[in-house]
């Protein structure tokens, strides 16, 4: 790695310079446009694409706009753009998305015409079992010609290397009361693949020897935005007939290329939620997830 994922202390002055980021915005603007979403849905196995009515793009695709554009130059070792620039510069080399909360107010289209209001809402520092954790909140605002379409935070969370001797956090069985269930053999291809329709540069999707060797991982990372479309997908598939009025997810435990994974999920009794969860092979809890219908 280049020594832009130096790990620094994280000292009370270093963390109130980090805590100044609080507040910061950023604007971007974008065009629904149809080839991410037609290379999505090649990626995913859907064909053609499941476009809803007027072309209304499927829950979380929105995703494949607003993607990150930092020249190469400004890349670091493991792929993510350098310390700095919107996001704070936390002192702490691996960077992963934690989770999120969606809530949506009206269809996202092809062809609309979009802007994203961005804003660095908490900075949090916590003591984790190996090391020290820093957990970013990002809050985006995204609307189009109509109005607000979709309120999105987004948690990044930072943390320390892998030391050798670092035990793995104990893992939690899935549940056993799934009533939809879907298979999931991810291969580089699709890791790739994922990896390009969102310009993600970062190396543990794709670059084996650098997982395994620098990150210290079995195999290579699915993506956690990939399991929570795939969730998504699950509950689409299941209930096509409403939309999605809010979405939230956590990631709970890696899941790599060397096994498949089930996506899983239950309507609730008021039938208009489901609980929705990704498990290993080994029947672990690798992401849970909430739906509320429209």
């Amino acid at each position: 790695m280049d020594d832009t994922t130096a790990e620094e202390p994280l000292t009370p002055e270093r963390m109130a310079e980090l805590e100044s980021w609080e507040g910061r915005s950023e604007v971007l603007e974008d065009e629904a446009t149809e080839a991410p979403v037609r290379g999505l849905a090649a990626t995913l196995d859907i064909e053609p694409a499941p476009l809803g009515a007027a072309g209304e793009l499927p829950a979380l695709w929105h995703w494949l706009y607003f993607l990150p554009r930092a020249a190469q130059h400004m890349l670091r070792g493991d792929g993510h753009p350098k310390l700095g620039g919107f996001m704070p510069p936390v002192p702490l080399p691996r960077r992963m998305w934690a989770g999120g909360r969606l809530q949506w107010h009206a269809p996202l289209r092809l062809g609309d015409r979009l802007r994203r209001v961005s804003t660095i809402q908490s900075i949090a520092h916590k003591a984790g079992r190996t090391g020290d954790l820093v957990f970013v909140t990002v809050r985006h605002e995204i609307g189009n010609e109509r109005g607000a379409v979709l309120t999105e935070e987004q948690d990044i969370v930072y943390r320390a290397p892998t030391r050798p001797g670092d035990a793995a956090p104990s893992p939690r069985p899935a549940p056993e009361s799934a009533a939809w269930s879907r298979e999931i053999r991810p291969d580089p291809v699709l890791l790739f693949r994922y990896s390009a329709l969102t310009f993600n540069a970062h190396r543990i999707h794709y670059d084996r020897p650098y997982a395994t060797g620098e990150e210290g991982y079995e195999g290579l990372v699915v993506h956690g935005p990939l399991i929570a479309t795939l969730l998504a997908d699950l509950a689409r598939r299941e209930r096509p007939d409403v939309r999605f009025a809010s979405f939230s997810f956590k990631a709970i435990r890696p899941t790599l290329d060397i096994h498949p994974f089930r996506v899983c999920g239950a309507l609730a009794e008021d039938d208009r939620s489901a609980r929705l969860w990704g498990c290993d092979h080994d029947g672990f809890l690798t992401m849970q997830a909430d739906v509320r219908f429209d």
